[in-house]
């Protein structure tokens, strides 16, 4: 595919991977539902397979490996991006998906943008522009609504699915906002499979790759695989890649088509309950991605 500037190429990449990202989520869910898979083992063996395979493909590029680690200032870059960004955005996900169902724990995440705009606004010292206020006040009444289902007076999730999706908003927006200057000196795929090696790896600390638990068959394989190969390889690539060619606060507004895709796939699959509330959060959030994305 061929595009006519970076702008647009950044635009794609980040509309693709946040896309792979929802249907992910809703192979997760199946696996914590249907397979019972617990969340640790899970995350830290998808992150561990992934890293290996990005890093691979990385050696036969014919890229230096080890590069980032014989530079202490990018070394302790990788491994703060490895534990707090990569690490801790997938975790968090997965347990808010595992307390309540991906479509409602992708939609929480999906505070980041507006946590991205927040830091942006405040780096440089500026006052947000109207487009900008407008776009935080869609997103909060858009993540309000998906929270409460209309009841103004009681959220209709549990608590610990509400403290994880908020906390994975917060570690995805550092994970948008914290790589830039590695990903200017290295590539977006060495970048991806060692912090996925970092992050997979003091996960497995916790839960060992070989303590598997849950209903192992071809279904499981195949969820597993669809999580690895397109909601993780090639959903950090095109999203973190992204991250070259447009700026962190339009990648954060435009990555809010995950909840898109999670809430469509999670009503069409799994029969999630979506009601009219639901679907107005959604359409808030939207909203939230129009707006930004035109800016320029």
């Amino acid at each position: 595919m061929e595009f006519g500037n970076k702008r647009e190429k950044g635009i794609f990449m980040v509309l693709c991977g946040a896309s792979l990202w929802g249907a992910s989520g809703v192979a997760v869910q199946y696996l914590f539902q249907y397979k019972l898979l617990d969340p640790t083992w899970l995350a830290g063996t998808r992150m561990l397979i992934a890293g290996f395979i990005m890093l691979v493909i990385c050696s036969f590029s014919g890229e230096e490996l080890m590069g980032p680690w014989r530079q202490p200032r990018y070394r302790k870059q990788l491994i703060v991006f490895g534990i707090f960004g990569m690490m801790a955005t997938q975790y968090t996900y997965y347990l808010a998906i595992n307390h309540g169902n991906a479509a409602t724990a992708t939609v929480l995440q999906y505070l980041m943008p507006v946590i991205v705009l927040l830091y942006s606004v405040w780096r440089a010292r500026r006052s947000p522009s109207a487009i900008e206020t407008v776009s935080v006040f869609l997103a909060m009444m858009g993540t309000y609504l998906l929270i409460t289902k209309g009841r103004w007076d009681e959220l209709a999730i549990s608590p610990a699915t509400a403290f994880w999706g908020v906390l994975s908003a917060f570690a995805m927006a550092f994970y948008t906002i914290q790589p830039g200057e590695l990903l200017r000196r290295y590539s977006s795929s060495l970048v991806i499979g060692w912090s996925m090696v970092i992050g997979g790896g003091v996960l497995a600390v916790a839960r060992q790759p070989w303590e598997f638990t849950g209903v192992w068959d071809w279904q499981t394989c195949l969820a597993m695989a669809a999580v690895i190969v397109f909601g993780t390889i090639i959903a950090f690539y095109t999203y973190l890649e992204s991250t070259k060619y447009i700026n962190p606060s339009e990648v954060g507004a435009l990555a809010s088509v995950e909840p898109l895709s999670s809430v469509v796939l999670s009503v069409a699959l799994l029969k999630v309950d979506f009601g009219l509330p639901d679907w107005a959060g959604v359409a808030c959030i939207m909203g939230t991605v129009l707006l930004l994305s035109r800016q320029k």
